[in-house]
């Protein structure tokens, strides 16, 4: 896991966490909770495989807090593909955020999963 700060235009550090799972089948990152401010956050999600029959495909499912947000099985075009999805979250302060990616597939290889999860700045 790796985490970055940058300033934000308050003086406080924007908070830049990213999980680069591998191979793996499921991908967890927890973002612990803030006890000085609500935060909102951008989230990535991308899922990459390498076609390895034809007929493959490839599913993604996001779950948010343990609430399933998106869930999507597409056919896989071409040797390798990318399902991906993105939204936002805002948290009220104290709130924790867990970010979890379920993939699934078949005729394919898993190349990548990457959870990437960055603050945004308040309108």
């Amino acid at each position: 896991m790796r985490i970055i700060s940058r300033p934000t235009s308050e003086g406080e550090a924007a908070e830049h966490w990213a999980l680069d799972a591998g191979a793996a089948d499921i991908a967890t990152l927890d973002i612990p909770p803030s006890a000085h401010r609500s935060r909102v956050f951008a989230i990535d999600i991308r899922f990459m495989v390498r076609a390895t029959a034809a007929g493959a495909w490839q599913a993604l499912s996001v779950e948010l807090n343990g609430v399933r947000e998106w869930s999507r099985r597409i056919d896989t075009h071409g040797q390798t593909d990318t399902l991906e999805y993105h939204c936002r979250r805002e948290l009220d302060i104290g709130q924790a955020l867990r970010v979890r990616a379920l993939t699934q597939l078949g005729g394919a290889q898993r190349v990548r999963l990457l959870i990437e999860v960055e603050e945004q700045a308040r309108p």
